[in-house]
């Protein structure tokens, strides 16, 4: 078995419930693992919950709660996420699990021996909130603290570092030398403007047990228990560690036992992370993967935020999105839609209620779903929905459309491939226009031609329901059942035209996406 295509969604802090920006990320992951499964690539998606951590300690505190039971309740909560969003993702992992606390150990055990973390005294101020130490470089221009630090104090105690200023100028190089490193390539310019404004210093990898309860402890110190952001990136490596990949158990010494499944995962191809936790896997992670001896990650992407009415999503003002509502109201694959063709991965997005309706009426309801409406029952109407002889009309614009989807899939574009699609969708409804098959109907003359319109815009609409399986996969599988074909659209060799056979007979048309505007509101 070869490698296997890894990509990962960033792991999600369990200090609160999901948002709209988790949303996001999961499904453009999953949007990329579809695709490049249709592709014939084996693919191996992970995604999972970050549950260490001050934040968490005095989170489940405020609830009267021990913190692994808080963090159980919350990873139900963030599976039944995952579910509810159709992710197909191959594994959900949790840092509390004992698989990842044995790779955690490993990692720190093997850096340890190698003198890449060593114990020194720190005298100065620490961020509670962000638990995170802070330098005079972090002050506002009259001295003061920004708010986003929370409660900073003075600190004065031991810890345990690892050698990070040592990465620094190789680190560089490899960003210059590999710009698909961290895309898009607005965040990798910012991460190579840090690195060659500021010098990096070591990394303070532990916090006193007696401060901070909730952790890893140091398998070589247990006085002391791991940095959360150290504990977190670890993540990646742990999944195909524990299944026994040799090249990420090299990178955890002899000691480490796993039993051998014959997969192959590492190096990651690509991780999907917001923009606010670039330096961490840009900076931080390739330096302690280098140090062990491990592989760097193929690609970083980092995406943009999320706003709502123009104005940040916030608990406290009740400016939010819910996915679960939106997906109760719409349905999943609506949400899913908006999500992709609102936002390219990059810049910020802001979600409005007026525009999710507006692209759902205009482009799922009268685009696609009108398309497959109009062609089944034109095919019934006026052939009993046998499907008449092979035409090549559209074979051209839907072969070029196909094409291009493919290249911006594989560029992680998927707002343009989406749009590329959407080409084909307003070119099969531009034809109905254009060759007004209800008019052919009426000339027995024209039979040959209606059977021409008839064959291109039912295969359009069978190439369009491969094109669209990563994106809005239910959807792909139902105009599938509605033109009674077999299996399920998810191989992108599918999409070759000329696949619906001659005498082939079609189902009749139900609506993909009912109109919401027609339905009546309920009196006041």
């Amino acid at each position: 078995m070869g490698k296997r295509f890894y990509v990962t969604t960033a792991i999600y802090y369990t200090n609160g419930a999901a948002h709209l920006g988790h949303a996001y990320e999961m499904v453009v992951t999953d949007v990329i693992a579809r695709a490049r499964r249709s592709f014939g690539e084996e693919v191996f998606f992970l995604t999972g919950l970050d549950e260490h951590g001050l934040k968490v300690q005095q989170a489940a505190a405020a609830e009267g709660k021990t913190p692994q039971a808080y963090c159980d309740e919350l990873a139900t909560q963030w599976r039944d996420l995952a579910r509810l969003l159709g992710l197909s993702n191959d594994d959900f992992i949790r840092t509390t699990e004992p698989r990842h606390r044995s790779v955690v150990e490993a990692i720190l055990t093997r850096l340890h021996a190698t003198g890449e973390i060593y114990k020194a005294g720190y005298e100065g101020w620490y961020s509670v909130r962000e638990e995170t130490f802070l330098t005079d470089k972090d002050r506002n221009p009259d001295g003061s603290w920004d708010a986003k630090w929370g409660q900073v104090i003075p600190l004065v105690e031991e810890n345990w570092y690892f050698r990070m200023a040592r990465h620094q100028d190789w680190i560089i190089r490899y960003l210059e030398e590999h710009p698909e490193f961290v895309q898009p390539e607005s965040r990798r310019n910012e991460v190579l403007g840090f690195l060659r404004s500021e010098k990096l210093e070591d990394l303070c990898i532990s916090r006193p047990a007696a401060r901070l309860g909730w952790g890893i402890p140091l398998p070589f110190a247990p006085e002391w228990v791991t940095y959360v952001w150290f504990d977190a990136l670890t993540n990646y490596l742990t999944v195909p560690a524990s299944l026994g990949d040799p090249a990420a158990t090299a990178a955890l010494g002899p000691e480490y036992v796993a039993p051998d499944t014959g997969i192959s995962l590492w190096p990651p191809d690509l991780h999907v992370i917001g923009k606010d936790i670039v330096k961490f896997h840009a900076v931080y992670w390739p330096a302690m993967l280098q140090a062990a001896g491990a592989a760097l990650p193929r690609q970083v992407l980092a995406h943009g935020w999320w706003q709502k009415d123009g104005q940040k999503l916030s608990k406290t003002t009740g400016n939010l999105v819910d996915p679960v509502v939106v997906i109760s109201e719409w349905g999943l694959d609506a949400f899913r839609y908006y999500l992709v063709r609102e936002l390219a991965i990059g810049p910020d997005g802001n979600w409005t209620d007026e525009s999710f309706r507006s692209r759902y009426n205009a482009e799922l309801a009268n685009g696609l779903g009108n398309l497959l409406n109009r062609a089944l029952n034109m095919l019934n109407k006026y052939r009993e929905g046998v499907v008449p002889a092979v035409s090549q009309e559209l074979a051209g614009d839907a072969e070029q459309a196909r094409a291009e989807t493919e290249r911006l899939l594989r560029a992680n574009d998927l707002q343009g491939a989406l749009g590329s699609i959407w080409s084909l969708v307003n070119r099969a409804n531009l034809y109905v226009e254009q060759t007004q098959p209800f008019k052919l109907a009426k000339d027995p003359a024209q039979a040959s031609r209606l059977d021409e319109v008839l064959y291109n815009l039912v295969e359009a609409c069978r190439v369009l329901a491969v094109m669209l399986a990563p994106f809005i996969p239910h959807t792909a599988a139902r105009i599938y059942a509605q033109l009674r074909l077999e299996g399920t659209p998810d191989r992108w060799s599918l999409g070759t035209w000329g696949g619906l056979t001659p005498g082939h007979r079609v189902g009749t048309p139900e609506p993909l996406f009912p109109r919401k505007d027609l339905v009546p509101k309920p009196p006041r």
